[in-house]
């Protein structure tokens, strides 16, 4: 019988220890969810009031400079389109010009077959020459203009 005394002395004792450890624990875990005090909650709010306001801060400056930077690229971007469709206007202007001067040269050579030896050279001369200044002219516009 002795042994049973033991026993039931070990089982009483574990149950103690046990005991203590849950009321233990329920007094700590009931202590997380306590209310702070009225300062401290004041506290936390203004923090976090001032981090979500310096948050939003930074994110509208980041958007401001993405919309500056779009905005420039979109310039650059509109600038260099009416440039391109520019030289392509010039391109198409100084053709038609060597077109029309390629005609009006035709007509020329053929009215300079009326005339004789030096006169009829002399015109064909002329009109090729008029047709070269064209061509010249062309070729220079479509380059774009000179930088001194």
């Amino acid at each position: 019988m002795l042994c049973n005394t033991e026993l039931l002395g070990d089982v009483a004792m574990k149950s103690a220890v046990i005991g203590a450890l849950v009321v233990g624990l329920s007094l700590g875990l009931t202590g997380c969810n306590q209310a702070k005090s009225p300062d401290q909650v004041q506290a936390d709010v203004a923090k976090a009031t001032a981090d979500a306001a310096d948050s939003s801060a930074k994110a509208d400056a980041a958007r401001q400079q993405a919309e500056a930077q779009a905005s420039d690229q979109l310039a650059k971007d509109k600038a260099a389109a009416a440039a391109k469709a520019t030289d392509t206007r010039v391109a198409a202007v100084a053709d038609a010009a060597v077109a029309d001067a390629e005609g009006e040269t035709n007509i020329a050579l053929a009215k300079c077959q009326a005339l004789e030896g030096d006169a009829q050279r002399q015109c064909k001369d002329d009109a090729n020459a008029h047709l070269k200044a064209v061509k010249d002219r062309a070729e220079a516009a479509k380059k774009g203009p000179v930088e001194p």
